[in-house]
């Protein structure tokens, strides 16, 4: 089974009583000019102030809990980090983001959507954990391409720390032809570099010229999406992560599927200062899979299986040193 393109995709419920010693999860809402954003706030047992960490999923229409409609079943595996972060008395804001899940409202039409659309709703929720006097310290803590994301909006809104898990290093331009060049001929591969190539210059492509199965150019160049990946293609994750001046965790699994341990290399090559974490096993939705492509994405589906080992201890231990 072929790599799969990470560009690929784009109420309130108690867990349980603070008093008896449960964490306790809660539905909350940001009004927006456009619409509602929803997410989840964990929180620990243990009495407030908490250090807090704002979780940004990843690309395409993947939910607050790490689970994409496009994917048979549910791996929940932010939800699984946020439960896991609340066990070790670290609060956590677990984002649907714009456009995406219950808030699809906020966002009427997919060409309208940006990147720093949702670098802005990032930042939003941040200033929002800032005035909540539950919470001390913040950090971010960006998946996939929530990791581009979540070092922008940590950038603006003045987070504590931030944690990058399975974050590509290098532009997504670059990363997208490079996953689909084995898996097109040599002619299908061109006319992809072309449109690429195309929008990296900030031109949009007419969907009618463009030389692609109609399947592919409707999930990967459709004409509504080409101005979201034109703002996406512009950022390099390696710059953007050197300018972050508070302390920076890079995880990055050894069998993932979307995102090499090159690209966790490319982004400690762009701050020098950050830890770098390399999870043995480790597969994109951050559970333990083997090579095997077949027995890897079916840990995209099991929400069962837990966090890969060694995950959640280095998250906690850099945040609880950071906070």
């Amino acid at each position: 089974m072929a790599r799969i393109p990470i560009i690929v995709g784009f109420i309130a419920a108690a867990t349980g009583l603070l008093g008896k010693g449960l964490a306790a999860a809660q539905e909350v809402v940001l009004e927006t000019p456009t619409g509602k954003l929803y997410a989840t706030l964990e929180l620990p047992a243990t009495n407030p102030p908490y250090p807090v960490a704002l979780i940004h999923p990843g690309s395409g229409p993947t939910d607050r809990d790490g689970n994409s409609p496009l994917l048979p079943g549910k791996n929940d595996s932010l939800k699984l980090l946020a439960e896991g972060l609340a066990a070790q008395g670290i609060a956590s804001l677990r984002v649907d983001k714009r456009g995406i899940a219950k808030s699809a409202g906020a966002l009427a039409r997919e060409e309208d959507v940006r990147l720093e659309s949702f670098v802005e709703d990032a930042a939003a929720w941040l200033e929002w954990l800032r005035r909540d006097g539950r919470f001390g310290k913040r950090a971010v803590i960006g998946h996939s391409e929530g990791s581009l994301i979540g070092m922008l909006a940590a950038q603006r809104a003045g987070a504590d720390a931030f944690v990058s898990l399975a974050g590509p290093g290098r532009p997504l331009g670059q990363i997208l032809l490079e996953q689909l060049k084995p898996q097109l001929p040599p002619a299908m591969y061109q006319e992809a570099e072309r449109v690429v190539k195309e929008l990296e210059a900030g031109r949009t492509v007419p969907e009618a010229s463009i030389q692609l199965p109609p399947q592919l150019t409707a999930q990967l160049f459709r004409a509504s999406v080409q101005p979201y990946l034109i703002s996406l293609f512009r950022y390099d994750p390696a710059r953007e992560i050197g300018k972050l001046s508070v302390p920076v965790l890079i995880v990055q699994g050894t069998t993932d599927l979307q995102v090499s341990p090159a690209e966790a290399e490319a982004l400690a090559k762009g701050n020098p200062k950050a830890q770098k974490v390399i999870i043995e096993g480790m597969n994109h939705v951050l559970k333990r899979a083997p090579t095997d492509p077949q027995a890897n994405l079916a840990a995209y589906s099991d929400p069962k299986l837990p966090l890969a080992e060694g995950l959640l201890e280095a998250v906690v231990r850099f945040l609880q040193a950071s906070l």
